[in-house]
């Protein structure tokens, strides 16, 4: 089978409050032999994969990992909504602060995915997106924990590991976007041609990005700060 089976079909388990002796019979096996499915002890054949998914009410793609959604649709970009659409999502209620920083955040990235464009290197695009992904992952995962009653079946990294896990896959793509983009290749990926590397400066910024440079301009100060570090006048 594969590593997610097992997680996967634990966590759909304790979502239904069902102990393993229920869910066996259900499932018209023994509670030793899911057991050792739970465990990845042993591996499972295609009919009780299909079982489990008519029982949970899932995809077979969902239960292999496949699929983040639970009824296995994969989403296009056409489908991915726009960061600010309406929606009960995006209302962000009480302190300004919220607000704030999620306007600063994203008026800066419009500024990195655009630069990044410009620059057409896939390889850079796909390490840079990588390491910002990282970092939604690590701040979601805090929150996540916040509550230690939250189920954890939902992530393979253990409780325990992701932090240090996750730093070290950041700390490698940051590498790679370091390499890629000085013009070094990594493998099989080319390095950034330096007749695209852009030419940048407050003042081009300003000029390019009225809207959102000075978001950005902020957050670079805010960040140097946190970092105890002061612009010298």
């Amino acid at each position: 089978m594969n590593q997610n089976f097992p997680r996967i079909i634990t966590l759909l388990r304790k979502e239904r409050g069902l102990s393993q002796k229920k869910a066996a019979e259900a499932l018209e096996i023994s509670q030793a032999l899911l057991s050792h499915y739970e465990k990845g002890i042993r591996e499972c054949g295609l009919d009780f994969v299909v079982k489990v998914a008519d029982f949970y009410h899932v995809s077979c793609d969902y239960l292999l990992g496949r699929s983040p959604n639970r009824t296995g649709a994969t989403i296009t970009v056409e489908e991915l909504p726009e960061p600010d659409a309406a929606g009960k999502e995006n209302v962000l209620k009480g302190s300004m602060l919220p607000i704030l920083n999620k306007k600063l955040i994203a008026n800066s990235l419009n500024i990195i995915y655009s630069i990044l464009q410009e620059c057409n290197n896939k390889a850079l695009t796909v390490e840079l997106s990588s390491y910002l992904s990282v970092s939604v992952y690590k701040a979601f995962r805090t929150l996540y924990s916040a509550n230690p009653k939250n189920p954890q079946g939902m992530f393979a990294a253990p409780p325990k590991l992701y932090h240090g896990m996750a730093n070290a896959a950041q700390s490698l793509t940051e590498a790679h976007a370091q390499c890629l983009s000085s013009g070094e290749d990594v493998g099989e990926w080319k390095g950034l041609d330096k007749e695209k590397a852009p030419a940048l400066s407050p003042e081009i910024l300003t000029e390019k990005y009225p809207l959102f440079s000075t978001s950005l301009f902020n957050l670079v100060q805010n960040t140097e700060n946190r970092m105890g570090l002061k612009k010298q006048k």
